[in-house]
């Protein structure tokens, strides 16, 4: 190829996720990590650079770059940018940057799949079925420039840009992409409540419910997810100095933890290129600290209904945006919308609604966060009252709970794994109450007491039992469906001795 023509043919075309690029005609990609690529991208011109891409993760993003990179062979330079607190807990640009400074090693992914690991401390995989020498190559003939903040980036971006064109490395390569497809069952679209005492446990759950009833869509990112519409996960004892299991198959550890607190309790300063905290959206966003106005709202008002904090901004909020815009006109708005906090019976209960939630990869640490949150204000209203409240159950409201379809393989071994441990380890208490069935005369009896003290509260009668299972279930809709179908067979056998003559003694086999 003629060096004087080079510059006339560059333009990168991006396999995967091109939707989430911004692609130009020059020779260097960005990697902007969790900074928001127009951030970069508005600072140059689109003849100075190849793409400008975010990374987010070091399992599910790096995978994607090095193929879109090894099918641009055109690309010679590459920025990375690793600014922010969030690029440090995840570690995917250091992650990234790792993999062309010390290379890759053959190894197991985490479901234990054979793939090529990145040498660094934070773990990172690429596909085993893209070959080791394009990789190797790859490497060498791309050089690596690494940013802390914005104008550095840019800076770098400009000074390659200078530079004469650049033959190719090679040709377009490209390689095969061994996808999971899931098997989906049928069920409802709307409206899913699940339980657990804790976030580990309640996680666990609605991967499995995800993936064995969600609908699979095309998302905006170039892929598909599986989803849930209006996911209601309630957890009641997670405990204060939070549980991670032994061994830890959650996402996190108490390290990621620690560090991912002060972004839901904490304010923060504004940076270009940074969207939001969810603490600053609380603290300052709308001028005011909405955390400290609702822990004063309880204390004057114990069992008040309106201790709400907001994280949606409508418009009009001119400190932040000038324009008056509005989260309806942002691609970043927040998925945490809107906490409620309650206090019934000495109990303080928190609900956060979410409008969309990755939930195999972030929403553990949302309710983690979350969850840290409630302790906060539960210790402020006892610091500053008399009020000594206990922990109540933390709710969340997710109207899109989804999976996306590269972690399909991950929630198929996390649910081979844990799901059947968990199942197995319940405590059968329905919040519904008990049901004692006996016979009385020629007709069955069931007796529902309470599920604490055991007080009888009503009597359901009859001869047939699915008219009796029917009635139960219409008067307690929420009776767990493991309770149901034992009820069920309880009934079906009151009745058979009904006709048979014979005695019936509850739960004897």
């Amino acid at each position: 190829m003629n060096i004087t023509n080079l510059a006339s043919k560059f333009e990168y075309k991006a396999l995967y996720k091109p939707n989430q690029l911004i692609c130009g005609t020059g020779q260097t990609a960005v990697v902007s990590g969790w900074t928001v690529k127009s951030a970069i991208g508005k600072h140059l011109q689109p003849s100075e650079f190849a793409a400008i891409g975010q990374l987010y993760s070091p399992t599910r993003g790096i995978n994607f770059l090095i193929r879109n990179l090894l099918y641009n062979p055109h690309v010679r330079f590459l920025v990375i940018l690793n600014a922010t607190k969030e690029d440090r807990n995840s570690g995917a640009c250091q992650c990234a940057i790792d993999f062309f400074r010390n290379g890759f090693a053959a190894g197991k992914s985490d479901t234990g799949r054979d793939c090529w690991v990145i040498k660094s401390a934070v773990f990172g995989c690429i596909d085993l079925e893209i070959a080791a020498p394009a990789l190797e190559r790859l490497r060498s003939s791309i050089e690596l420039k690494v940013a802390e903040n914005i104008a550095e980036t840019v800076n770098f971006v400009k000074i390659f840009s200078q530079k004469s064109p650049v033959e190719p490395w090679g040709e377009p390569a490209t390689f095969e992409l061994v996808e999971t497809v899931p098997t989906v069952l049928p069920g409802q679209k709307y409206g899913h409540r699940i339980e657990g005492k804790t976030i580990a446990e309640t996680w666990v759950k609605i991967i499995h419910r995800i993936k064995t009833t969600g609908t699979l869509r095309p998302t905006g990112y170039d892929g598909q997810w599986q989803e849930l519409i209006d996911l209601m996960a309630v957890i009641t004892d997670e405990p204060e100095e939070f549980y991670f299991p032994e061994p830890n198959y959650l996402p996190i550890d108490r390290t990621f933890l620690e560090q991912y607190k002060p972004q839901i309790l904490e304010d923060a300063t504004y940076n270009e290129g940074i969207k939001y905290t969810y603490g600053q959206r609380m603290r300052s966003w709308f001028g005011r600290d909405q955390i400290a106005e609702v822990i004063a709202k309880l204390i004057k008002e114990i069992d008040a209904a309106s201790a709400v904090i907001n994280l949606w901004d409508a418009g009009g909020n001119i400190n932040r945006r000038p324009d008056g815009s509005s989260d309806h006109q942002h691609s970043g708005s927040p998925c945490l919308n809107h906490i409620w906090v309650r206090v019934v019976d000495g109990e303080l209960s928190l609900t956060a609604t979410l409008r969309s939630n990755d939930m195999f990869a972030a929403w553990p640490a949302n309710a983690m966060g979350l969850r840290a949150l409630q302790q906060h204000i539960r210790d402020e209203i006892a610091k500053h009252s008399d009020y000594n409240l206990t922990l109540g159950p933390l709710i969340t409201l997710s109207q899109s709970a989804h999976l996306y379809d590269d972690t399909f393989e991950n929630a198929e071994q996390l649910i081979q794994n844990q799901y059947a441990k968990i199942c197995q380890d319940r405590d059968f208490f329905d919040a519904a109450g008990n049901f004692l069935v006996e016979l009385a005369g020629d007709r069955i009896v069931v007796t529902q007491t309470t599920p604490g003290s055991g007080e009888a509260v009503t009597c359901y009668s009859g001869k047939n039992p699915l008219k009796l299972v029917r009635e139960i279930c219409a008067a307690s809709p929420a009776i767990q469906p493991e309770h149901i179908g034992y009820l069920g067979i309880e009934l079906q056998k009151a009745a058979e001795c009904l006709k048979t003559g014979k005695q019936y003694i509850q739960d004897a086999r």
